[in-house]
């Protein structure tokens, strides 16, 4: 085996949980891309997020099987739930190919997933919390965004129920990730800050599509459920966008612009807030909405190259050293 391969896979088996969320922003970002009709840029971000989540997934395994002491620290840190919600931001985008089948293994991948690492994780949280704290509401809420998803093409009724589930619990561990939030990491975090904000986007979204499913076939939510149920993913997004201006002007004020991993943390939180504003747009029938939204998403698509920029920097180099350590 040769050394620049060698090098290739120390680099990739170093991927922190965090990477998760380049996989999550690279989706999210093609789910925007779609439904604002760019197609072909929808179709290749798709690409690039199954081609990190195969890589990200092969880890995973790896690291369970062979050193299983390296998967457990791994798993107690928040951003192992990036694997649940990676996971799921990639089976809504295919589900919107109409690929229902390869969409429905990944909510159950996912589901299997979730108990387990969600367990880890809140037993293990602290106080004066990272944003990276919020993504235990980020994973469940995918799995609401998911299963309302496939409900709504599928016309199944015992999964749009299901999907409640999730989506009244993540927004009981929202609440308790905000107790356990440092809030000066709004001026001071390396990106995962964001998430503050990116967790009431797809909640925001899951509502969306809860809605959505409602209307989809068959007979889900009464008039109340309904109504319920509107006020709440209106009030999430609203919620959001108030997060969003936060969040940026700390960022004017306070410039972060050296590249770190968790910057893929505050693509996907652009990404989501897009997208969960052109879903809210369509669904709660408020037109307006749709152009604030088309913007959100070319920002949340500058981000994404910039960051990608960034990774890729970083990567030249980190590869570089591994080389140059490497036995000859």
């Amino acid at each position: 085996m040769s050394s620049g391969t060698t090098s290739l896979r120390a680099w990739w088996a170093r991927r922190p949980p965090a990477a998760g969320a380049a996989v999550m922003a690279t989706g999210i970002v093609s789910v925007g891309l779609h439904l604002t009709g760019h197609e072909w840029l929808s179709r290749a971000a798709l690409v690039l997020a199954c081609v990190a989540w195969l890589g990200l997934a092969g880890n995973f395994v790896t690291l369970l099987l062979r050193e299983r002491a390296t998967w457990l620290a791994r798993a107690v840190t928040p951003g192992a739930l990036t694997a649940v919600a990676a996971t799921t931001v990639l089976g809504t985008r295919i589900s919107q190919l109409g690929r229902q089948a390869p969409a429905a293994v990944l909510l159950a991948l996912a589901a299997v997933l979730w108990p387990g690492l969600i367990v880890l994780v809140v037993r293990h949280w602290g106080r004066r919390m990272p944003g990276a704290v919020f993504l235990g509401c980020v994973a469940t809420q995918g799995l609401a965004v998911l299963g309302a998803t496939l409900a709504a093409v599928t016309s199944t009724a015992w999964l749009a129920h299901a999907a409640l589930v999730p989506f009244w619990l993540g927004l009981a561990l929202y609440a308790a990730a905000l107790w356990r939030f440092d809030p000066w990491q709004v001026t001071r975090g390396a990106g995962d800050h964001w998430v503050a904000g990116g967790a009431l986007a797809i909640s925001a979204l899951a509502g969306s599509k809860l809605l959505a499913a409602g209307g989809a076939g068959p007979y889900l939510w009464n008039r109340d459920d309904a109504d319920v149920l509107r006020t709440a993913t209106v009030v999430l997004l609203v919620l959001d966008l108030a997060w969003y201006a936060v969040l940026l002007v700390a960022e004017v004020l306070r410039p972060r612009l050296r590249y770190d991993v968790r910057r893929w943390s505050t693509v996907f939180p652009l990404g989501m807030t897009a997208a969960a504003t052109l879903s809210v747009a369509a669904v709660v029938k408020v037109p307006w909405l749709e152009g604030p939204g088309r913007v959100l998403l070319w920002i949340g698509v500058a981000a994404w190259l910039a960051v990608a920029a960034g990774a890729a920097g970083s990567a030249r180099a980190e590869l570089g050293r591994l080389r140059s350590t490497a036995p000859r």
